[in-house]
């Protein structure tokens, strides 16, 4: 079965925060943060997702597309092992499971309520809602930040980024669950301008639609 919404909102919603906020204290690593998120337009990157935990005999690996413009627009195109399409227009979140035929429909802000994104995709200082720790080098080449939430809620513990000369590289989160999400960024690109219809989205003909009435194509 395709991994479904839970651990790409979580790290959709981190992005957003990241990408609307103020510009974090200086250090190494947050300054590259910071030059890389005070580009404008948006973002593309390629990314390979691997998750583990008590869950899973083995790491669970997918791989995609991510596209995404403020505010409230993303795209995650899952391609491998099975192709699934997550989509937010800024008032709908679409989840369409290729294999299933379905399509599930959700008021983006009530879906994201379902995750950390109530609290992650909010304006204001990344300090405010953070504990922030530049991390030692690890011989990859990137500057790592860790973010500790200050709230206990959240849904997960511990985040990091890691950046390299221009780019954020890699991203891992961890649950309450001890559940660890890793992304590998490749091929990103920031400050590009999409079509107008890249975050639009019409069920094909034929699937079942779970939440809404909508148009087929």
């Amino acid at each position: 079965m395709p991994f479904l919404l839970k651990c790409p909102l979580k790290t959709v919603a981190l992005l957003f925060l990241l990408l609307s906020v103020a510009p974090l204290s200086a250090g190494p690593a947050t300054d590259r943060l910071n030059a890389f998120f005070a580009k404008k337009g948006a973002m593309r990157a390629d990314f390979v997702q691997t998750v583990q935990g008590a869950a899973f005999v083995q790491p669970e690996e997918s791989r995609g597309t991510l596209l995404m413009q403020r505010p409230g627009k993303f795209r995650w195109d899952y391609r491998l092992p099975y192709e699934q399409q997550i989509i937010a227009d800024g008032k709908q979140l679409w989840i369409y499971d290729v294999d299933l035929e379905q399509v599930i429909v959700k008021p983006l802000d009530k879906a994201l309520g379902d995750t950390p994104a109530l609290l992650l995709s909010g304006g204001g200082e990344v300090a405010q809602r953070f504990d922030l720790k530049e991390l030692p080098e690890r011989g990859d080449g990137l500057l790592w930040v860790e973010l500790l939430p200050k709230q206990a809620d959240t849904g997960f513990t511990m985040v990091e980024l890691g950046f390299d000369q221009q780019y954020l590289r890699s991203m891992a989160l961890v649950d309450g669950f001890e559940q660890i999400t890793k992304l590998v960024f490749d091929n990103v690109e920031i400050g590009i301008t999409l079509p107008a219809d890249t975050f639009a989205f019409v069920p094909p003909k034929g699937v079942d639609v779970i939440g809404g009435k909508v148009g087929e194509r």
